[in-house]
């Protein structure tokens, strides 16, 4: 693609940036068949192709952006999709970002879309906060019909009926292996999954511990930035990522992390692009170094040889989240890890197509990400599966609204599997199944 950008322009490191990864696009059009929003809405402006015209006119121009152009980039989920599809190697991800900044900065946004923007970056990646507006919600969801707005309808329907209890696991502290010490791990605690489901990593201490990992969570962390980051929201993304660069390379300095695990695929993306967020910041060399350690928790599990357990009957849909097939390309160990503990695993069509959830894209375009919800459940279901299992707590709640079906995180599974407890989403079913530990030291 031919682009015009000024020298002044070009001065700029993001626009820069922009330029070099606009000019790699040959216009082949290969996205707009694998981009969800095109299938939904059928218009090129709501593919790649056309979202890179858009911002290659909006950022050449260097004028204030136009609503119609705000409107296709708002409604692109970020699932990166295009990027795996792409012959030509377009860094659709680092450019989408680029324009989001650039729009937040430049474009005032209706007072109500600016108000729930800014209610998200306030409560989403502070666990306490979310926890007290998920109660809210709770109280009031019998009136949500009432509520003006239908993002405000959706974030009330969303919330769910049960608010878990704080968990323990997740303060600083150090949760030794059991036996001898194959590995030592950091581990990135989230968000928004502290306050919607604790158990997800309880589950992953349990087992990687079990599996002779030392697992770390250092003091000073909290949300790895990805929320406030896909809104446009640059500073407070910087600034939130900074901490967390901080708090693990102090953990590292006293004593080598084997790697920094996360349990949302949705956070290991943006934790595997530190380096390239926090570029020409002071902490930019420690965020390429923390960054690198950055590890999807099935990929450690995977290097750490869990037995082959005998086949079970249970069947398992498996939903691969857009942020860890595209954004990771973390493909192969959740379904080996699954099928190595005995379970039987079916993969759905279309499993390519990202389920709507996207950070917060289910509450920000809750009409498009309810349909593309309802086509992910269906396509799950169609497989006849005893349980939905998926890497990331937003797929979860996603597909968990739209299904009757049970689900629950790949790690609950495998920790079950292999000694652990029963993931409460899943009582009632599997029962007569012998999963009594089957690792060499006892269930913790």
């Amino acid at each position: 693609m031919q682009t015009f950008f000024s020298p002044e322009q070009l001065s700029d490191p993001g626009t820069a940036e922009a330029n070099k990864i606009l000019r790699s696009c040959v216009h082949c059009g290969f996205c707009t068949a694998t981009c969800p929003t095109y299938q939904v809405l059928g218009d090129e402006l709501d593919s790649p192709r056309g979202r890179i015209y858009l911002m290659k006119d909006m950022l050449e121009s260097g004028r204030d952006p136009d609503p119609a152009t705000v409107k296709h980039i708002d409604r692109c989920l970020s699932c990166l999709a295009c990027m795996t599809t792409c012959p030509s190697g377009v860094h659709y991800r680092h450019l989408v970002d680029h324009a989001r900044a650039y729009i937040e900065e430049r474009y005032k946004r209706p007072w109500s879309d600016r108000a729930i923007r800014r209610l998200l970056a306030w409560v989403l990646p502070h666990p306490t906060r979310f926890r007290l507006a998920l109660l809210g919600a709770k109280i009031g969801r019998p009136f949500a019909g009432l509520l003006p707005d239908p993002r405000l309808r959706a974030m009330v329907r969303m919330a769910p009926r049960a608010i878990p209890p704080v968990s323990r696991a997740e303060d600083p502290q150090t949760h030794p292996a059991r036996g001898e010490r194959r590995m030592r791990i950091g581990l990135l605690t989230g968000c928004a999954q502290r306050a919607l489901n604790p158990g997800i990593n309880e589950a992953a201490i349990r087992l990687l511990q079990r599996a002779g990992a030392e697992v770390v969570i250092p003091r000073g962390q909290g949300c790895c930035g990805a929320l406030t980051h896909h809104m446009g929201k640059e500073d407070e993304a910087k600034a939130m990522a900074a901490g967390n660069v901080r708090a693990f390379a102090a953990e590292h300095a006293r004593e080598p992390l084997d790697a920094i695990i996360v349990t949302a695929s949705g956070c290991g993306t943006t934790v595997k692009d530190w380096g390239h967020l926090l570029a020409g910041t002071p902490d930019s060399g420690a965020a390429e170094a923390m960054g690198a350690l950055g590890r999807d928790v099935t990929e450690v599990l995977a290097r750490l040889d869990l037995p082959e357990l005998p086949e079970r009957d249970v069947k398992v849909a498996y939903h691969s989240a857009c942020s860890l097939q595209h954004g990771q390309r973390v493909k192969v160990e959740p379904v080996a890890l699954l099928r190595k503990a005995g379970f039987r695993v079916a993969e759905p069509r279309g499993a390519h197509l990202c389920c709507g959830s996207a950070g917060t894209y289910n509450l920000l375009q809750p009409e498009i990400a309810g349909e593309l919800g309802r086509r992910k459940a269906a396509t799950l279901e169609a497989t006849t599966p005893d349980v939905i299992v998926a890497g990331n707590i937003g797929c979860l709640m996603q597909i968990g609204g739209k299904t009757n079906l049970p689900v629950c995180h790949t790690v609950e599974l495998l920790d079950w599997a292999y000694g652990g407890p029963r993931p409460a989403t899943l009582d009632g079913i599997m029962t007569g199944q012998d999963l009594r530990p089957s690792l060499a030291t006892p269930a913790a």
